[in-house]
């Protein structure tokens, strides 16, 4: 991975996107939302990430953040770690969940090809991080990760997208606190 894709200072502003392995669309169902906005929330408090914007599409997440006093690879380590763990664990108990031997059939074939793994990859491993340089970046990259719903037809509107920050963005307050990018 080459340096425009590390974190360079985690006290800056980054622009971060992960996917699941395959881009499999894994986020259609409330209870598996809930578990990367509880995740965020918990970083949030717990691990000081300072979340600036988010959005969580049905393959993928894009964020907005930074650190004042911890090291953001670390951080995200820890939460695509966990929300994995709890992701396969919900898929593999829910009664209603359709696509769960296909969804672990390709989670477990993931994981077997990459060392890393004890058994399963839910999340490729790269994060993509881009440091935020300038004014005209973060509009960019806040309406790229706001819009990116609407580009989906997902919805007709950013804010009406409630798994977004986009609706703080609209003037609302939104399931998960932010600070405002300015």
């Amino acid at each position: 991975m080459g340096r425009k894709y590390v974190f360079h200072d985690s006290r800056e502003l980054y622009f971060v996107s992960f996917a699941t392995v395959n881009w499999i669309d894994v986020f259609t169902r409330k209870l598996y939302f809930e578990i990367i906005v509880d995740s965020l929330i918990f970083c949030s408090k717990n691990k000081g990430l300072e979340l600036y914007a988010w959005c969580i599409m049905p393959s993928h997440v894009h964020l907005i953040i930074s650190s004042e006093n911890n090291i953001l690879s670390d951080i995200l380590r820890d939460l695509k770690r966990h929300t994995s763990k709890a992701l396969l664990k919900s898929i593999a108990e829910n009664p209603k969940e359709s696509r769960k031997e296909w969804m672990l059939w390709m989670f477990g074939r993931a994981g077997k090809r990459n060392a890393n793994n004890e058994k399963f990859q839910f999340w490729q491993q790269s994060n993509h991080p881009i440091e935020i340089s300038n004014a005209k970046m973060l509009k960019q990259r806040l309406d790229y990760l706001h819009q990116n719903p609407v580009e989906a037809g997902l919805v007709a509107l950013p804010e009406h997208f409630q798994y977004s920050s986009a609706i703080d963005y609209a003037g609302e307050k939104g399931i998960i606190p932010i600070i405002f990018a300015t």
